[in-house]
């Protein structure tokens, strides 16, 4: 399934023309009640699929870009920016007008978006150039704007054809993604419109029930779904999704303008270099992320307030109390926790961004002994509880005595039930829990994790370094 790897990421989609008019309000219009704007600079960029092409062929990927171009002077700018970034063009004629974004903006917000260009006018054939590149595409990634490109029937068929990963970001207004698509990549509210969603309940749930619809519907390996600050939920053919967080928050988000196109560029590559999709979309978030902290394009200004991290309760009741009483989401997960490793901590930063507070339900030394054997724990429970109350994503820990969390979960009722992303096999059995949380309407997810770090793995090495260093002093 994997594409070429030495093949170029291969972009197709309609290309727009973005253009930024920046200037100075100090008056209203005698005629009207609206602001006089002095324009003082404008600025042009590709957008569309033309600004995914953009982003990709700065991270010094090659990029091919299969897209309609008008014979204009709009065509002709686009084709100029993007030759100018290093993006290769294999355009097809595209009739009418080059599909125009004007933003009108002041003091960093934008006060008017004229768009040009009409109607989308349906392109002519691609030529041999372009089919002969997506048959040699690392990954290809379909950025659909809804303006008819990849309803094209010769181009759609060469992309049901590829043997490279696609990687589908698709637009309300445009056709499904070709059957067999690796990956597609609606933000939630392109999800609900795409599948008539209503949206009952949380984000999380309806992220999850309509995602798992679009992948049936489409036939598509997984679906992921964006969130913005809140990172993505993919859906693939296990029951628990994959929630993945940002690696931090952002606590002031100046541009958001072409954050999906660098998720959805990322995931791409990531899949063109033969990686699995939940590593895939954890590589496309981060890098996301990472755009919008940086500035990314012009868009809107808005602020993304937080909550603060909660200080630890007396007790874990006390805790989820006042979060409730609040309004907030509390979140729960659990373990043996024997050994606190790198793993370990990335997990729980990643369930303590998903609400409001994190409680860690910690087996007993009777518990672990129970599931693990008579030499295990290594570390007493008391120890244990105190090395997690220490880490600033904990707010509260509770030990159980039985095999299984159900007794403290039942008390506690969670909003969400927390597990690291090594429970989230392609098609493997739901969550032990996950029957009893959904009684209550809590949801059960899963978050990244990091490969190689187990307590076992941990023990397992420093017996052998204890029996090779026992053999040297022999």
């Amino acid at each position: 399934m994997g594409g070429i790897v030495n093949g170029p990421l291969v972009v197709v989609g309609d290309a727009l023309l973005d253009r930024d008019v920046t200037g100075t309000v100090s008056r209203v219009c005698p005629d009207a009640p609206v602001p006089v704007l002095d324009e003082r600079s404008g600025i042009d960029r590709p957008g569309g699929a033309g600004l995914a092409a953009l982003l990709a062929a700065a991270q010094g990927t090659e990029v091919a870009l299969v897209t309609a171009l008008a014979d204009d002077a709009g065509g002709a700018r686009l084709a100029e920016l993007l030759t100018a970034a290093g993006v290769q063009l294999f355009p097809l004629h595209l009739p009418g007008a080059t599909a125009e974004k004007i933003r009108l903006r002041s003091g960093g917000q934008t006060l008017l978006r004229l768009d040009r260009g009409g109607d989308p006018q349906p392109p002519g054939e691609p030529p041999q150039a372009a089919l002969e590149v997506l048959a040699g595409a690392r990954a290809i990634l379909v950025s659909d704007y809804g303006r008819g490109l990849v309803r094209q029937p010769t181009l759609r068929a060469a992309l049901a054809d590829s043997s490279a990963p696609v990687v589908w970001d698709p637009h309300p207004r445009g056709p499904g993604a070709v059957a067999g698509a690796r990956l597609t990549t609606p933000n939630l509210a392109e999800l609900r419109q795409l599948t008539g969603d209503a949206g009952a309940g949380s984000p999380l749930s309806t992220a999850t029930r309509a995602g798992h619809e679009l992948r049936r519907r489409w036939r598509v390996g997984a679906v992921a779904v964006t969130m913005g600050a809140d990172g993505a939920v993919l859906c693939h053919s296990g029951g628990t999704p994959l929630v993945v967080p940002p690696p931090s928050a952002l606590d002031r988000v100046e541009d958001a303008c072409g954050a999906g196109d660098r998720f959805a560029a990322t995931a791409a590559l990531t899949l063109g270099d033969g990686a699995p999709v939940a590593e895939a979309v954890g590589e496309a978030v981060a890098a996301a992320s990472a755009y919008v902290a940086a500035g990314g394009a012009a868009g809107l200004h808005r602020e993304r307030k937080r909550r603060p991290a909660l200080a630890p309760a007396r007790t874990a009741e006390g805790l989820v109390a006042e979060v409730r009483a609040d309004g907030g989401t509390v979140v729960a997960t659990g373990g043996c926790f024997d050994i606190l490793h790198a793993g370990h901590v990335a997990t729980l930063q990643a369930a303590r961004r998903l609400g409001d507070c994190l409680v860690v339900c910690l087996n007993s030394d009777r518990s672990v002994r129970g599931l693990k054997g008579p030499e295990r724990p290594v570390n007493p429970e008391a120890d244990r509880a105190r090395l997690l109350t220490a880490l600033d994503c904990v707010d509260a820990v509770v030990v159980f005595d039985e095999p299984t969390p159900h007794r403290v979960l039942t008390r506690l009722r969670p909003d969400v039930w927390v597990k690291g992303g090594d429970y989230a096999g392609a098609g493997g059995p739901e969550l032990p829990e996950a029957e009893l949380i959904h009684r209550w309407g809590g949801r059960v997810v899963t978050v990244p994790y990091l490969a190689g770090r187990s307590t076992t793995g941990t023990i397992s090495a420093a017996r052998r370094r204890g029996l090779h260093l026992v053999k040297g002093a022999i």
